[in-house]
């Protein structure tokens, strides 16, 4: 006699992911290093070629110019970003771009949103904040004592923009904003975080997020200097993130570096300090 009751379809997670279904098309190991490498490699020849030979050449504050070059890297992605997106036949309504880039509620590894995991967030920034700025000169140290080299030039810490010619300059709130804009909404958000992840789990399986948050560690080589707390710090973006199917979860800890970045700036212009 047979079984009147239907099978359902048995839907594998690659290489042990949790119980939510990969996304299909999973990118393969050579997809993903072509993206990292035309997002990463411009933004070496930014750092290492264009400032070294532009701040001579422009009467400009270097710092100023360096930041505007890594803007104009952060731009780039974006348009690697799209450019992606279109040559998978994407659709562009919110609907199917909220499920392609995981901008959505935090889900339980059942599958079933739950707002509640975006305490998270407070758990990530604090992450981050132990990670990158109060151990990040101790973690960084065995690297930059093994390769002294790299220690980066003056013009490329931000930290050094927190000069009196800069009270009052409203500019560089301009400056901040649209670095943030591309930083943590546009640009490295949404291609390391929205388009990169999602699609990570076909090589990486559940260690997708381990990947993906070296990828964009060994990104930062205009902050080659600190890569190793670069890191580790990112981990608190890709972690959660794979983990509960929310790249809102890696923004929002991403992001909050850009509050406070807009809090110096305006401390700065508001001539409340002279350093940071």
């Amino acid at each position: 006699m047979h079984n009147s009751r239907q099978q359902t379809p048995r839907r594998d997670c690659p290489h042990g992911t949790s119980p939510q279904a990969a996304q299909p098309n999973q990118y393969s190991l050579g997809k993903i290093l072509l993206i990292w490498v035309s997002v990463t490699a411009p933004m070496a020849l930014l750092s290492g070629w264009a400032a070294p030979f532009l701040i001579p050449r422009i009467d400009l504050n270097p710092g100023l110019i360096y930041w505007w070059l890594m803007i104009v890297g952060m731009m780039w992605q974006t348009v690697v970003a799209f450019l992606v997106l279109r040559s998978e036949d994407q659709r562009w309504t919110i609907g199917a771009l909220k499920q392609r880039l995981w901008l959505q509620t935090p889900r339980q590894p059942s599958g079933t949103p739950n707002r509640a995991l975006y305490g998270w967030v407070i758990l990530g920034i604090l992450f981050v904040a132990l990670t990158s700025d109060l151990l990040g000169e101790r973690i960084d140290a065995p690297f930059q004592a093994l390769f002294p080299s790299l220690t980066l030039p003056d013009y490329a810490n931000i930290k050094n923009l927190a000069a009196p010619e800069f009270h009052g300059q409203w500019g560089i709130l301009g400056i901040a904003l649209v670095s943030c804009l591309f930083n943590y909404i546009l640009g490295e958000a949404l291609l390391f975080h929205c388009v990169l992840l999602p699609k990570m789990e076909g090589v990486f399986g559940r260690w997708a997020w381990l990947a993906n948050g070296t990828l964009f560690g060994l990104y930062h080589v205009h902050l080659i200097g600190a890569l190793p707390s670069i890191i580790l710090s990112n981990l608190a973006y890709s972690w959660p993130a794979q983990r509960y199917r929310s790249n809102w979860l890696a923004v929002l800890i991403h992001g909050f570096e850009g509050v406070v970045l807009l809090a110096i700036v305006l401390w700065v212009i508001l001539g409340s300090g002279s350093t940071i």
